[in-house]
């Protein structure tokens, strides 16, 4: 067993919400608790007590590390990731620069189908060590839990493979994490489209759940892709295998995403890039979480979602990073926090508490991780002196994290 960890002098220790396992929404997101000049004690891997520095206990037999002018925060959470892919896409990059649209690329056999014709040539090992080496890089920059989606197989067995990865990376590394079947992600160019929905229905979710492999399924639900009504009728096929539902909608057009996404009970609705009022009312009803992925409406100059709008109506919003090869090709959070404050108009401790608390809540994690509270998981990073929590955004594109202690132990 690892010593117990004493981080003493710390500045400000940030998201301090002792027995708290919901979410924050609207003016309640502009609120992040801070204990000023306060110690955090780590013991058996969880979060064993904290308070101000003069209640601090004995530095005796435990490993100490003075946290004087940095900060402390919980280790952020990114709910929506691609992480599992075979190689990157940067000729795509290039073609839009040039001025090629999303749409044009992929009729061009880009996009998702590149991908997956990369990943199907790809073994499970190697791909493996390909995501490894990302999953090490966003631990690095503060990530302690993470979701991970298919969707660039495509056929049973290369679907099977990505979860397979997906899985082992959570054995294998000190994240959390959650899997997504998103076998619904583009229609392969060999198959219609009613062939390919009936192989995801009656073929693949079946497969999935016999391996146990994901925790939820996932539709990217958008023109050209796939409708309400197909994507309702493959949200409720994996129901029925006890997958609960979270939804890409209403990234490229109003889709109709956010709609079906609350008539399936989904935990979230990803990308929101175009949303009116009436997806705004409709997330009012429901405890659907809003999430928005900023690093792919920047890559791919798109309108932000509606951040200010949304946490006005009493919203809460949850931002993830969406790393992914083709649309958002970075992991980095920090980058995240700093586009939400920069496009979306998000105040800082709005952005902590959607790449904490309201992640931690859309991947049902509120019980043990997105918050400093005793008995928590102890997922937590200390970052480099800064004189405020908003030179974190405010000095964007320079990593901001120091140390990272992971499951109670120091991992960077």
């Amino acid at each position: 067993m690892a010593n117990d960890i004493l981080i003493t002098h710390i500045k400000g220790l940030a998201q301090v919400r002792e027995n708290f396992s919901g979410f924050v929404a609207g003016k309640a997101m502009s609120e992040l608790p801070v204990l000023e000049n306060a110690y955090l004690l780590i013991s058996n891997g969880l979060i064993a007590d904290y308070g101000p520095m003069e209640s601090a206990p004995s530095s005796a037999g435990r490993e100490i590390h003075n946290a004087s002018d940095c900060f402390v925060f919980p280790s952020f959470v990114d709910s929506h990731t691609h992480l599992v892919f075979a190689a990157s896409r940067e000729e795509e990059f290039v073609m839009k620069i040039k001025g090629a649209t999303y749409a044009e690329i992929a009729a061009k056999g880009g996009g998702i189908l590149n991908s997956a014709k990369k990943l199907r040539s790809t073994s499970e090992d190697e791909l493996f060590e390909k995501t490894l080496e990302r999953a090490n890089e966003v631990i690095r920059l503060g990530t302690g839990a993470i979701e991970i989606k298919s969707g660039y197989g495509l056929t049973v067995k290369d679907e099977l493979k990505m979860l397979r990865v997906a899985k082992r990376i959570g054995k294998e590394t000190p994240l959390t994490v959650k899997t997504t079947f998103l076998g619904a992600h583009a229609v392969p160019a060999e198959m219609t489209k009613a062939d390919y929905i009936k192989l995801v229905i009656e073929e693949m979710i079946p497969a999935v759940a016999e391996e146990n492999l994901a925790d939820y399924i996932d539709v990217f639900c958008e023109e050209g892709f796939f409708t309400v009504d197909e994507t309702e009728a493959i949200l409720e096929a994996g129901k029925k295998r006890l997958m609960k539902t979270r939804l890409h909608a209403n990234q490229l057009h109003c889709s109709g995403g956010v709609q079906v996404g609350l008539k399936t009970n989904a935990l979230s609705v990803d990308h929101l890039e175009n949303i009116g009022d009436e997806e705004i009312n409709v997330l009012k009803t429901g405890t659907t979480m809003p999430t928005a992925l900023p690093g792919a409406a920047f890559f791919l100059n798109l309108s932000f979602p509606p951040a200010r709008k949304m946490i006005e109506a009493g919203l809460p919003l949850a931002i993830a990073s969406d790393f992914n090869p083709g649309s958002s090709p970075s992991g980095n959070l920090q980058t995240m926090i700093s586009l939400a404050c920069i496009k979306m108009k998000m105040t800082p401790e709005e952005v902590f508490n959607a790449v904490t608390i309201n992640t931690a809540f859309a991947l049902e994690l509120s019980q043990s991780l997105g918050s400093i509270s005793r008995a928590k998981k102890a997922n937590v990073f200390i970052t480099k002196p800064a004189p405020s929590i908003a030179y974190l955004p405010y000095h964007f594109g320079n990593n901001f994290v120091d140390k990272v202690i992971l499951n109670g132990t120091l991992i960077h």
